[in-house]
């Protein structure tokens, strides 16, 4: 049982970082005291942060291009893995392929993600997400 008393306590005493800092005994940390470099993040806290960091991409995505919304469930993915990966602004900067895709021309938004420097940096993610958007299939 977690002792209410304690928390508090504890978030006064600590703080509450919502960015990581280094602690001055040099350990990154984060929120209330959480010393990453020792002890990390467990599975269900790392699951957390996915689902977490999926909501507000699909968020930003929806406010940014509304038209992604109208996008057959695969190729939603890989717009939404894209904006995961690069973030909302990298995303945008993707405008051949982001113009042939809200056309409906999949294969041209295809060949816009295959000649990038994106395509070279994440490798196999991008020729699955390639093949995902050209095919509309995983």
């Amino acid at each position: 049982m977690i002792d209410p008393i304690l928390r508090e306590e504890l978030r006064r005493d600590e703080g509450v970082k919502l960015r990581p800092y280094v602690d001055t005994t040099g350990h990154v940390t984060i929120g209330c005291g959480r010393n990453l470099t020792d002890v990390g993040i467990s599975l269900e806290e790392a699951e957390l942060l996915l689902e977490n960091d999926m909501r507000r991409v699909d968020a930003a995505l929806v406010e940014a291009m509304p038209w992604v919304e109208t996008l057959d469930p695969v190729r939603k993915r890989v717009v939404q893995n894209m904006c995961f990966n690069l973030g909302l602004s990298g995303l945008m900067g993707f405008r051949v392929m982001l113009h042939h895709l809200r056309a409906g021309d999949y294969d041209g938004a295809a060949n816009a993600m295959a000649d990038s420097k994106w395509t070279e940096q994440v490798g196999r993610r991008a020729q699955r997400l390639i093949v995902m958007m050209r095919t509309g299939q995983v």
